[in-house]
């Protein structure tokens, strides 16, 4: 039994949302005074990281849609390793709104439900929902801001995991701050992926003495998320994301056309 509770709901029930429920699974036994490979922060303030409760989740896949939440991550073409039998969750996925959060190439792989979209603020309500996760596609831009909307109409913390400006964006910024509604975001890191990588790098060179004029990183990947970034237009957020990242790390004064 948690003993600070804290009640999560997930938009996007793909292999980022898999990871993150399997890990709360993984390290529930950890000891706060452990350092634990692959996690930060055992114990944070008053919480550890047991107290994380899945209590509401949200998909348009129409194999996810209705399966329990422990299921559902394993569900359509969820492909994420396996670290943790996760039990039964008692949450069932709900249909969240579509909007532009399909890309051509995704609703091209899977099946969109069809089943009525909730409304996602009474649907947090009902469930008592301290933070709303957003893991939804690259260039989800309306959904996105439909569940932010829906977060600061609930009361809800949003933490913001993909790269659509919502924290970054004064109007919005200053929605949450209205609200008493607490926001973190927007964008974040793989462990070691590329942008971490690179961004390191580009740093070391600097220390080591080297003149960085030009520099460049290539995303690939397995997950459904590069079906979206196949379309060029679903990635401008993404792509000043990844760069601000990488920037604001070196002193350098890199150009527009030296920075890909």
């Amino acid at each position: 039994m948690a003993t600070n509770p804290i009640r999560v709901a997930i938009a996007g029930v793909g292999n980022c949302a898999t990871s993150l429920i399997q890990g709360v699974e993984y390290y529930r036994e950890a000891k706060a005074t452990d350092t634990v490979p692959g996690l930060m922060h055992v114990q944070f303030g008053d919480y550890h990281v047991s107290d994380l409760e899945f209590v509401a989740a949200f998909d348009v896949d129409a194999k996810k849609v209705g399966l329990d939440l422990s299921e559902a991550i394993t569900a359509s073409e969820n492909n994420t390793i396996k670290i943790a039998d996760v039990p039964h969750a008692d949450v069932t996925v709900q249909r969240g709104p579509t909007l532009d959060g399909l890309g051509k190439y995704y609703a091209e792989t899977i099946e969109e439900s069809d089943a009525e979209p909730v409304d996602v603020a009474q649907a947090l309500r009902d469930a008592k929902v301290d933070v709303l996760v957003c893991y939804l596609p690259v260039g989800s831009q309306l959904a996105t801001e439909h569940y932010a909307q829906a977060a600061i109409d609930a009361g809800v913390a949003f933490v913001n995991a993909l790269p659509v400006f919502i924290a970054g964006t004064p109007e919005w910024a200053e929605k949450f701050t209205a609200a008493g509604v607490p926001i973190v975001g927007d964008d974040i890191k793989s462990q070691i992926g590329a942008t971490i990588t690179h961004r390191v790098m580009a740093k070391l060179f600097e220390d080591r003495g080297v003149t960085l004029d030009r520099t460049y990183q290539l995303n690939v990947g397995g997950n459904m998320d590069f079906k979206n970034m196949l379309e060029r237009e679903r990635l401008e957020s993404k792509k000043i994301s990844k760069t601000r990242a990488v920037t604001s790390n070196t002193s350098a004064q890199l150009g527009e056309k030296d920075v890909h």
